[in-house]
């Protein structure tokens, strides 16, 4: 019962990010019902996360965590979730054969409703309204109404996860995800785009691989199915507290909500409210690096949200940006690997590069993307360490949000299709183009 009498510590704490709810009792009523609901995840599926993720502490896999900035409530449709799993898993089966590993697939999604802001407020005209904090909050209209935080809408994104969710399963479990198809959309983009023919000799070798398995009747149910993980930052701690349940099996609380959940880099203060709360559940975990993060810092984090050194338990996602990487990041993998730190490291090359075009539309290079990769490639392999995976935002549409790409998207571009409620995402084929990018890195060592 420890566990879980301490589970509401957090509350006394400063907690970053938080709305401003107009009405405490409408919350606490929202959070009653949530508290009833049924888990969205299962602690048994937490658990053989945390075991692949061990797997990618020991240098034995591969992440592949990606999805939307920030999820919608109208985004929750069946073309949208399988255009983005459509896009993940052709990222990962070339992952998978260049790097020689099993790849983990995790997404952004089923949860991915709110996000942190610089500012509290927004300013249009002369008009001050509060911050758009993602559709779990409030709305994206610039209105009064749409932009007052509503608790309702938790219950709303409890609802729209398990739809998401629901559709992820079935995708991934009824034979959308059969090897040699998500390799025949490959060879499509291969034939297709400009950015996919310098890729055709590694698809080649994929499909000579798979003709070779095919004709020795290798026909294992893994070519068949994926196992397929969700996540998301874990910004709004009253809905993830609300989703906490105690383990039957083990007695332990897991935040059912997700599979893997995240503390983001403004929220990972040591005596705030996310890393008491974290420190608590039983989920594998990750928490984001920026460029302010000192080794020490680090060491603090491992110390209070892995205190056992529990392999699998906790990912550091680092997010430079692309200058900088190659001089930020060796001290603080050093240090932690020095300390005997049991922690998986992932690359977010997307938060550290962003920009404003002249337009006035928030965008990303995908040349800077590549580089901060390329980076923490250079920056583990020079350690001797395991560069664990790669944490995105891509969407399985034809968006113009980022600039670059083998089909060029440049500046004057970005308002044909600029969809994202938050941040620019990268489009399918800057995805793909991501891929293959990274698998020659895993060649190239």
């Amino acid at each position: 019962m420890s566990a879980q009498s301490n589970l509401d510590s957090w509350r006394a704490l400063p907690a970053a990010q938080q709305p401003d709810w107009p009405d405490r009792g409408e919350l606490e009523k929202v959070v009653a019902e949530l508290g009833g609901l049924p888990p969205l995840v299962f602690a048994g599926e937490c658990d053989q996360l945390k075991e692949q993720l061990a797997a990618v502490v020991r240098g034995e896999a591969f992440v592949l965590q990606g999805g939307d900035c920030a999820e919608t409530f109208a985004g929750a449709t069946a073309d949208n979730v399988r255009n983005k799993l459509k896009t993940l898993l052709q990222m990962a089966i070339v992952l998978t054969y260049a790097g020689k590993v099993p790849v983990v697939k995790i997404g952004r999604l089923a949860g991915q409703f709110a996000k942190p802001r610089s500012k509290g407020s927004e300013t249009r005209d002369g008009v001050e309204l509060p911050a758009y904090r993602g559709d779990m909050v409030n709305g994206f209209d610039f209105t009064a109404e749409s932009r007052t935080p509503d608790p309702w809408r938790l219950l709303k994104a409890y609802h729209s996860s398990a739809v998401t969710l629901n559709l992820a399963r079935a995708f991934t479990k009824g034979g959308y995800a059969d090897l040699r198809q998500v390799h025949a959309w490959n060879q499509d983009f291969v034939a297709e785009s400009p950015a996919g023919r310098r890729y055709e000799q590694l698809a080649r070798e994929i499909d000579q691989a798979l003709a070779f398995m095919r004709a020795c009747g290798a026909d294992p149910e893994e070519f068949h199915t994926v196992e397929f993980y969700s996540s998301h930052e874990a910004l709004i701690l009253d809905y993830d507290r609300a989703l906490t349940r105690i383990d039957s099996r083990t007695g332990l609380p897991y935040d059912v909500s997700a599979h893997m959940v995240w503390i983001g880099e403004r929220t990972r203060q040591l005596d705030g409210a996310h890393v008491d709360f974290f420190a608590r559940i039983r989920n594998p975990i990750g928490v984001k690096l920026g460029p302010t993060t000192t080794p020490h810092d680090a060491l603090e984090l491992v110390e209070r949200l892995n205190p056992d050194n529990e392999p699998g338990r906790l990912t550091f996602i680092t997010r430079m940006g692309a200058p900088r990487i190659r001089e930020l990041l060796p001290s603080l993998v050093k240090e932690v690997t020095a300390s005997g730190a049991q922690v998986a490291w992932l690359c977010d090359p997307m938060h550290g590069n962003t920009f404003e075009a002249p337009s006035g539309h928030k965008t990303r290079r995908l040349d800077d993307v590549l580089d901060e990769v390329a980076g923490f490639f250079e920056v583990h392999r020079s350690l001797g360490t395991h560069p664990g995976g790669i944490h995105i935002e891509f969407t399985g549409d034809d968006v113009t949000e980022c600039v670059g790409g083998g089909q060029e998207i440049v500046e004057d571009d970005l308002a044909l299709r600029y969809e994202t409620a938050c941040d620019p995402r990268l489009n399918r084929g800057q995805s793909l183009d991501l891929a293959f990018r990274v698998a020659e890195l895993y060649r190239s060592v």
